[in-house]
């Protein structure tokens, strides 16, 4: 199909954001900073930065990562904040209200809500699943490497294969509202949350609610790291992975976790030269088997390194790094610098609790987790009763951690909702998966620091009780 860029026909596929349709027609610019009088590129690309921003067909503050290209749609680059009120052009409509009373309101279509939608749904409960994407499945849509671990967790299958599954079970499953292109903005007393679509203004009043509402890509403080060609790891994934387009031509990749070794072997796996992995850390911070993949490839894993600046010319050109010291700070002369078009951020995620925090819930800062995360009880309430949270909002994990606590989560909430024969049957499910989850695979060397991270902001049902005495939610659900 074909759309209009500042006037300019782009060829683009049907499915694609207009975000990628644009990068992959080479518009590395999409948005400028009124501030700093520069182009803006792609970053996060799931929705959570402001990188993408455009006016479409009018619409000023459209996310384009999350807008689906349309037939003849107009596009324009966005200079700085636009004003909320769309232009003359635009037609404005009133959109009817629609109130919706449910079970259980899931905020997320990644992992955890996926498979806590589908769990509830077994157990004869109706559900609304809110996401903002035109397509459910979150990080699993770019995931293409094969998950570890038994065939009861998906192992052997790739990310995108799961959520292909998930998809086609909860699409076929009457029990379960899907609302896409949607945003829960907020909730209110009463326990009323606001999701605003495209087609109508949503007041959903649930019983009980799942923020699994995932994480966002941390930034990195070096001298022009907003330039065009500067990406998240995970924005990159979207992009070659989701979308099957290349994000660069030679790349360096800030960070050893395992997301920053997996990215560099895909992309080597799509025809893109990686130069480097620097890691300001003295040891590399992902599993060896993924490490030796790429140093098989001859790519140098930079140890005690981190990027000093980027250059280029409306678009990242070049890339120095520097040693540092045993206090991280920079050894000078040891700079070295790469002819490089993309610069990737491995440098961690920071979990997503906007939502649960504006409902109330009670707080705690986790290093290991990658930030504040909500207090919560082994099945995962929350201080806001009947409000909880999984999946990455609730401390940075990875996937199959997800799935799981997805379905802890909602066999809690059925042993709430369900008859008294099903709650007992829900109840034994969830204290199996439990112990699983703590004594098995939270039981892995590897899964070390993550453990100390959940363990520190995981209380007991009593102490949550006098939580909820000292802090009182302004908002309950139920």
């Amino acid at each position: 199909m074909t759309f209009y860029y500042e006037g300019q026909p782009v060829e683009a596929y049907e499915g694609e954001s207009v975000a990628v349709a644009l990068y992959a027609a080479g518009f590395d610019s999409l948005s400028w900073s009124s501030s700093l009088v520069r182009p803006r590129g792609l970053f996060c690309m799931i929705g959570k930065c402001s990188s993408c921003f455009m006016i479409v067909d009018g619409v000023p503050n459209t996310k384009t990562c999350r807008e689906p290209v349309r037939e003849g749609m107009r596009v324009e680059r966005q200079r700085g904040w636009a004003s909320p009120v769309a232009s003359e052009s635009v037609e404005l409509s009133e959109l009817p209200e629609v109130r919706i009373d449910t079970d259980v309101l899931i905020v997320g279509g990644g992992p955890a809500g996926l498979s806590a939608a589908l769990t509830l749904a077994e157990f004869g409960l109706d559900v609304v699943l809110v996401d903002e994407h035109f397509k459910l499945g979150g990080q699993l849509l770019k995931q293409t490497h094969k998950f570890f671990g038994s065939v009861d967790l998906f192992g052997g299958m790739r990310g995108f294969q799961i959520a292909e599954d998930y998809v086609k079970r909860i699409s076929s499953n009457p029990r379960i509202k899907v609302l896409l292109e949607s945003v829960a903005y907020g909730a209110f007393r009463g326990g009323i949350v606001g999701v605003a679509s495209k087609e109508a203004h949503y007041f959903v009043k649930p019983k009980a609610l799942l923020a699994s509402t995932g994480a966002q890509e941390r930034y990195l403080d070096f001298v022009n790291n907003d330039l065009p060609g500067v990406i998240g790891a995970g924005g990159a994934q979207t992009v070659m992975n989701e979308y099957g387009v290349k994000p660069g031509e030679r790349a360096l990749v800030v960070g050893s976790g395992n997301v920053g070794l997996i990215v560099s072997y895909q992309l080597l796996q799509a025809g893109v030269k990686v130069e480097a992995v620097v890691e300001v850390l003295p040891e590399i911070g992902g599993w060896f088997v993924h490490a030796a993949k790429i140093r098989r490839y001859g790519i140098p894993i930079l140890l005690r390194h981190t990027v000093k600046e980027v250059s280029g010319n409306g678009r990242v050109e070049k890339a120095v790094v520097v040693e540092v010291d045993e206090k991280f700070n920079p050894v000078p002369g040891t700079e070295k610098e790469f002819d490089v078009d993309l610069v990737l951020l491995a440098v961690g995620l920071e979990p997503d609790t906007r939502f649960a925090m504006q409902c109330g819930a009670v707080a705690r800062w986790s290093p290991e987790l990658g930030g504040l995360v909500p207090l919560r009880t082994l099945d995962l309430e929350t201080s806001v009763p009947n409000l909880y949270i999984a999946g990455d909002s609730a401390g940075i994990e990875e996937a199959t951690t997800a799935i799981i606590e997805g379905k802890i989560a909602a066999l809690s909430i059925a042993t709430k909702l369900v008859e008294s024969s099903k709650a007992s049957k829900a109840r034994e499910e969830m204290d199996k998966l439990i112990r699983f989850l703590w004594d098995v695979y939270r039981a892995s060397p590897l899964l070390a620091r993550a453990r100390k991270g959940k363990e520190s902001v995981t209380v007991s049902r009593e102490e949550m009780d006098k939580l909820r005495v000292e802090f009182p939610p302004p908002i309950s659900f139920g």
